[in-house]
């Protein structure tokens, strides 16, 4: 079982703060960081200053959306530079800013770009449980894995039976089940309304309740052969999980 903690890049000191809260916590196995286009900390700087200050490993996100499927070896050079040869390909959301560039590639094809380049990396794919039914999102998740993902990061879940479903659904996949914080009644109408997520009926918007679904989610992960992704949101990731995780 792995367990991997997500650090948001918004510059380098707040990356640099969380990155020691990281450190005081006991079993963390890698650490996962997105890519944000509003930030001005690129993904690949992000990730090397994060190799360069932790011994763990780094998985970043790359948005397909802003790869040039033409010219893709820049960007592999850059994770190649920073030691990293593990990678989440996400679409993206499309940017605020309309300056960015966007070459509208999908996962698919970057995938199997990245995977014939880089055969020897590894690359993980998203799962997303509530885009769509069951079974349109089964099946864009097996064409990902067709076209080179050797495993999946999910989005948050917050039953474990929802993650038992999927689990059937792909016994023998490695999964990374998402974990996150909901600690406000507003940031739980966003998940409703926006991410059209699924909330038991014993869910609480408190870090009480997510520090024992951590514990629940961590100890699914073991007994399905899975790993945990957690994702702090408005909340210190030490408050949340010190005392959570398990001593190795």
């Amino acid at each position: 079982m792995r367990l991997v903690v997500e650090l948001v890049p918004r510059d380098a000191e707040a990356l640099e703060q969380q990155l020691n809260e990281v450190a005081a916590l006991p079993g963390i196995d890698a650490l996962n960081v997105p890519d944000i286009a509003r930030f001005p900390l690129h993904v690949a700087e992000a990730a090397a200053m994060m190799r360069r200050r932790s011994s763990l490993s780094v998985i970043p996100h790359v948005r397909a959306m802003d790869v040039d499927l033409k010219r893709p070896e820049p960007l592999l050079e850059a994770f190649d530079a920073a030691g990293i040869e593990e990678l989440l390909i996400i679409t993206g959301d499309p940017p605020e800013d309309m300056r960015h560039r966007v070459t509208g590639a999908n996962v698919i094809d970057v995938l199997r770009t990245f995977r014939r380049l880089r055969p020897h990396w590894r690359f993980y794919a998203a799962l997303d449980p509530y885009r769509d039914g069951f079974a349109a999102e089964r099946d864009y998740l097996q064409r990902k894995l067709d076209a080179g993902a050797d495993a999946v990061f999910t989005q948050p879940f917050f039953d474990l039976r929802l993650m038992a479903v999927w689990r059937d659904l792909f016994p023998e996949l490695d999964i990374y089940w998402g974990v996150t914080s909901v600690t406000s009644e507003r940031a739980m109408r966003y998940w409703l309304t926006r991410n059209r997520a699924v909330f038991p009926a014993s869910f609480e918007p408190t870090l009480a309740w997510h520090r024992d679904f951590a514990s629940q989610a961590i100890q699914f992960a073991r007994e399905s052969d899975s790993h945990c992704y957690f994702m702090p949101i408005r909340v210190g990731i030490r408050e949340w999980l010190d005392g959570v995780l398990p001593e190795r």
